[in-house]
């Protein structure tokens, strides 16, 4: 694999759904000139309450169909999915550099002065052993206040970012934190900075808020440049973007989202693989 020049191959980015729009922004920033493959597999958002099991083997079809696209890296753009199978794809594919969500605890209880920490997750990453492995390592010295913000990734989803039923999940999620003298928040799910604002009108400055995507575009610039895999093309690079549901909905909330004028095109499962909904030639 180190004989082949994989510079010009695609960054792949991998998502239940939008959330992950949020780490596509960062590399976007970060890596302008890389071209990138998103794939949103709406057919089975959210991920939050699947068993993992059936999370591990959704991945396993992803990384199958990105490997399909000459994929050179695949960033695991969604918590849930890296809690339950980030570990195994590195074993089942150890050729492939993978990288995935952390929660950032880590940096959470380092800039905490009450020493309580809020995290917002869903369910199957707080279940999960990376979660787990992190707390243990990094937050023996604080209090951790969970939420799983039932109903939310739902509303993001569905581009409801200002909705009041949004505003009502975030306070039911917050407001207790606060009153606990919580002053710093981790997104531990990558659909969730997507109401930041919402989320900062809330808190009215009483807590930090932390958005991994940043880390997780430095992360991934590094392990291309540690492997000489940057492009070094001087123009922008092109995204193409795939989902398991409607391309014209996933358009638009790109658009919204991030501000991404793209086409989409449409994959089906077909037992544990991923297939083109239209087959190429039928555009024709």
């Amino acid at each position: 694999m180190s004989e082949l020049d994989l510079s010009h191959r695609p960054i792949a980015v991998y998502d239940s759904g939008v959330g992950g729009l949020s780490v596509l922004r960062a590399l976007l920033e970060k890596l302008p000139n890389e071209d990138f493959i998103y794939f949103g597999d709406q057919a089975h958002v959210p991920y939050g309450e699947r068993h993992l099991d059936e999370l591990r083997e959704l991945a396993d079809g992803v990384t199958r169909f990105f490997l399909s696209q000459n994929a050179k890296i695949i960033v695991i753009a969604c918590n849930t999915a890296s809690a339950a199978a980030l570990k195994e794809l590195r074993v089942s594919y150890p050729e492939h550099v993978f990288v995935g969500m952390e929660p950032a605890v880590k940096p959470a209880a380092e800039q905490s002065h009450s020493h309580k920490v809020g995290v917002l997750a869903t369910p199957s990453t707080f279940q999960g052993a990376l979660y787990a492995s992190v707390v243990e390592r990094f937050a023996s010295g604080v209090e951790l206040f969970q939420n799983t913000c039932p109903g939310l990734v739902t509303q993001i989803e569905k581009g409801e970012l200002d909705s009041e039923k949004t505003s009502r999940i975030l306070h039911e999620a917050l407001d207790p934190m606060l009153k606990e003298g919580v002053d710093s928040i981790v997104l531990a799910c990558t659909h969730f900075p997507f109401v930041i604002p919402q989320i900062e009108e809330i808190i009215a400055g009483r807590a930090s808020v932390i958005d991994p995507a940043p880390a997780i575009a430095r992360q991934t610039a590094r392990a291309l440049d540690q492997r000489g895999m940057l492009n070094p093309r001087g123009e922008q690079g092109k995204t193409t973007l795939f989902t398991s549901g409607n391309a014209l909905d996933f358009s638009r909330m790109a658009e919204k989202l991030i501000g991404l004028d793209s086409a989409t095109i449409e994959l089906d499962w077909k037992g544990d693989s991923l297939v083109y909904r239209y087959p190429k030639s039928d555009s024709n």
